[in-house]
């Protein structure tokens, strides 16, 4: 991978307090360090320049845009864990898909695995997968187009999730180049943002509600 991470114009800062930081990631950019020395630059590192107890505690893929949580600290880091280990974070996302799914809402619990000889890729394996589940929600369909706008919301949270199953349901996410017809030289970006977080500040109790509009 030829990793050419977006240009640093400072950190889009969402919510900021001595517990945690919500960040709008911009596409193209790595969530954390990726191996080797040029592929340090990534949102965990540009957001310790300027909060240097900052902990990652969930990614988003490279080339998926939106929300991300760090937390301050490592017991802050334990905390916020423990919410996504209980599954007590609601994450929507918004994407662009090929085609026009015909249902306006439903699941997907197809089991994934990763592709071992074609990482980072992964796969539908009915025998060997783990259970996974994303419910969607149809918001727009442009038949002239053949795309259409849906609400993806991960109730497990598997490596490119969501992307594996919209592909295998024959609807990859409009420029996909792992899983559809996208292409790292076309310049097209992967329709897919982190667009709301939902949770409960684990020092304050505060039911936090986050948004971003997706840039497509």
């Amino acid at each position: 991978m030829h990793y050419q991470p977006p240009p640093d114009a400072g950190l889009t800062v969402i919510f900021a307090d001595d517990a945690l930081l919500v960040i709008d990631k911009p596409a193209g950019l790595l969530s954390v360090p990726g191996r080797g020395a040029n592929k340090q630059d990534c949102l965990l590192h540009r957001a310790q320049r300027q909060f240097p107890d900052a902990l990652a505690v969930h990614r988003l893929d490279m080339s998926t845009s939106g929300l991300l949580l760090l937390a301050r600290g490592a017991a802050m880091h334990s905390a916020l864990s423990r919410l996504f280990r209980e599954r007590l974070i609601d994450k929507r996302y918004i994407a662009e898909v090929e085609g026009c799914p015909a249902a306006d809402s439903g699941k997907i619990t197809l089991p994934l695995i990763v592709d071992w000889p074609n990482r980072p890729r992964q796969k539908v394996d009915f025998a060997l997968g783990k259970p996974s589940l994303t419910r969607f929600r149809t918001l727009a369909r442009d038949a002239a187009q053949q795309q259409s706008r849906l609400e993806l919301e991960p109730v497990t949270g598997r490596s490119h999730q969501l992307r594996v199953h919209l592909a295998a349901l024959g609807h990859p996410i409009i420029g996909d180049e792992l899983y559809g017809n996208g292409s790292l030289d076309s310049g097209e970006r992967l329709r897919l943002h982190a667009a709301a977080l939902r949770f409960v500040h684990p020092l304050t109790g505060e039911v936090l509600r986050f948004d971003s509009e997706a840039p497509f």
